[in-house]
């Protein structure tokens, strides 16, 4: 019988009852519910609400249940729906009276709220760890390999060279941003909802900063109702990892492209690959394309969170308990591929020599052209104009823009000098781009330099 069913003439039909529970999916919430309840029934002794000795058989009792359950000895019971009541009938059934106590001045909403808010707190800190390995491996390979030079790409064609080094500490950069997103709902979230019950709070005098202060909860929610009713804690970490995932899939079109045979520019380590069931010659870049697959997922649980919550009216409806199965996949699904892609890049082997051969291609110094003009004295849209021009004469007459006389230069560039010719390189192109957040060697190295420093002394979230 469930424990709420004092006004009920009649069990849950079965249906409704598979249809009602959770602890097949919010067991994963015991050590937090344990914490949750064993702050709780403290405040209740402290406040004199619950007897001592009862509060103290009731957290002892509390703690060999963890136990249990850790070692996978508890036996849980869908008919019981959920962790809370799983654990409660536990207690009760061991301790009678005593361990009824428990709920006093608390309801399952406030709860479930105060349960979700530190597994929350901890797997964002899992998150944010792995993150920053991430950033440690990007960072690693992009110092492995400072000099090499690769065409940057716009619209999937060469565009302009770039060090190898520098798209990836683009890729830093993003996870940083992530990193600090995940730091910032985890701030918003550390404030505690117990205490506010059902909806209204409690006629019995709690006392909700003790228990935020054995939680270590910044603070007290202020106002009851939406302390049960607010999931906007969930819906900012659905949409950070959302994020992250989309900064993850970018990375993993990259690394799939560059292990592509059209480029040649990184060999991914058999680990981190599969072959085809039927063509035995095939490496397949499948943890780049799950990657790439799994940000779709994790998109969707943004999308499934926010739906969930658009229509539903102050305080807490039963709609919330379907915010758990999403946020749990998605929370293991990016767990899940950080964990291989950090080791993933780590060990790729680079192939500096291809990156430098399809970098040569003089058609992507054709801006180090028009800039030199522009530096020169003549207005940037003349200068694009003129050297759109000389791109097209070459192309016409079968001439390389890095094999042109002087002279043949002068038919669309009359303000040419000999110093045009020695522009087409990429060593030189990449070189000349010495300004904060271009990729000359001096900035790039610079910014690998600060980011070793920055991801050596980080500490915990």
């Amino acid at each position: 019988m469930a424990l709420w069913s004092g006004r009920f003439s009649s069990d849950p039909d079965e249906v409704v009852a598979a249809l009602s529970e959770s602890i097949s999916f919010d067991q994963r919430l015991y050590a937090y519910d344990i914490a949750g309840s064993v702050a709780h029934v403290k405040m209740l002794a402290a406040t004199g609400i619950v007897p001592m000795a009862d509060a103290e058989s009731i957290v002892a009792e509390l703690l060999q249940i963890r136990e249990q359950i850790d070692a996978g000895d508890f036996e849980f019971d869908t008919a019981l729906e959920d962790i809370h009541m799983n654990i409660e009938s536990r207690l009760i059934e061991r301790l009678g009276d005593s361990g009824a106590h428990i709920h006093a001045g608390r309801s399952r909403n406030d709860q479930i709220a105060t349960d979700i808010r530190l597994y929350l707190r901890d797997e964002i800190n899992d998150i944010s760890s792995w993150v920053r390995d991430l950033q440690k491996a990007l960072v690693e390979l992009g110092s492995a390999n400072d000099s090499a030079v690769l065409p940057g790409l716009t619209h999937l064609q060469n565009a302009q060279p770039v060090l190898f080094a520098h798209h990836l500490l683009a890729y830093v950069e993003m996870l940083e941003r992530d990193h600090s997103r995940l730091h910032d709902c985890r701030v918003r979230l550390n404030e505690l909802p117990l205490g506010a019950g059902a909806l209204a709070g409690s006629t019995l005098p709690l006392d909700r900063q003790q228990v935020a202060a054995e939680l270590g909860f910044d603070r007290v929610m202020r106002n009851s109702m939406d302390a049960v009713a607010s999931r906007d804690f969930a819906i900012e970490l659905g949409a950070d990892l959302a994020i992250l995932m989309t900064h993850l899939s970018r990375l993993s079109e990259d690394v799939i492209l560059w292990a592509s045979q059209a480029c040649d520019y990184i060999e991914l380590d058999d680990a981190f690959c599969t072959g085809s069931s039927l063509m035995p010659q095939k490496k397949n870049p499948d943890i780049a394309e799950l990657t790439r697959g799994k940000a779709a997922r994790v998109i969707g649980v943004l999308m499934s969170l926010l739906t969930l919550m658009k229509g539903l009216p102050l305080c807490y409806n039963r709609d919330m308990q379907e915010d758990k199965e999403p946020l749990f996949d998605a929370i293991d699904t990016v767990k899940l591929v950080l964990a291989a892609y950090a080791p993933m890049m780590r060990t790729a082997t680079v192939k500096p020599e291809n990156m430098a051969a399809a970098a040569a291609d003089p058609a992507l110094m054709a801006t180090d052209l028009a800039e030199w003009l522009v530096g020169h004295g003549m207005p940037f849209r003349t200068a694009h104009h003129r050297v759109g021009q000389y791109v097209a004469w070459c192309r016409d007459n079968g001439v390389g823009l890095d094999t042109a006389s002087l002279e043949q230069m002068r038919e669309t560039i009359p303000e040419a000098e000999p110093a045009c010719l020695e522009l087409f390189t990429a060593a030189r192109s990449v070189e000349s781009r010495d300004i904060i957040g271009g990729t000359a060697p001096a900035q790039v190295h610079g910014q690998l330099a600060f980011w070793r420093k920055e991801l050596e002394s980080d500490g915990p979230v």
